[in-house]
């Protein structure tokens, strides 16, 4: 009879061992698809600026600065991308803040399509970011938890980080 509980307690123990694995592999899984989104969010959001500024809609000196943080933020290495979209954010917010800059630019030919795109880049940023972050930080609980760390369910993976950029809308922008 012992032994019949004892085989049924550690039959339930690997079961409960084998969930949690599989959740922390799903996490990573959901993790790294985040990732992805977000990459491809400011990507997006570095394309549609550098359009914007190769236009030929704005004044010289703004193209200039918007194709610059552009650049920077897509030549970036791993330690400085997060300071680089902060400064892209910083510079699109300066320049979509301008006065009557969407009016302006909503006048020119192929204008209203670049202001479209344009917010819709920002927007999807802003939440791709979010939901990274938020499965950064569900990960990072699962990974903490007693079990995990004791079995190393999560094996030789390090705590992933959370991406903290500026990625504040101008605030002629709605993207809530």
């Amino acid at each position: 009879m012992v032994i019949l509980i004892v085989g049924i307690v550690v039959v339930l123990m690997a079961v409960y061992i084998s969930w949690r694995a599989g959740r922390l592999d799903r996490l990573h899984i959901r993790l790294e698809l985040a990732r992805e989104s977000l990459d491809a969010a400011l990507m997006r959001r570095r394309a549609v600026v550098l359009e914007l500024a190769g236009a030929r809609l704005l004044d010289p000196a703004t193209s200039l600065v918007l194709a610059a943080a552009a650049h920077e933020a897509r030549i970036a290495g791993p330690e400085e991308r997060e300071h680089a979209e902060s400064d892209l954010s910083r510079a699109l917010r300066a320049a979509v803040d301008q006065e009557r800059f969407r009016e302006k630019l909503s006048e020119s030919p192929g204008g209203r399509d670049l202001l479209d795109e344009l917010d819709t880049a920002v927007a999807k940023v802003v939440y791709s970011r979010r939901f990274y972050n938020n499965a950064v930080a569900v990960t990072r609980t699962a990974q903490r938890r007693w079990l995990a760390r004791t079995l190393r369910l999560a094996g030789h993976t390090e705590y992933p980080d959370f991406f903290e950029i500026d990625d504040n809308p101008p605030a002629t922008m709605a993207t809530e």
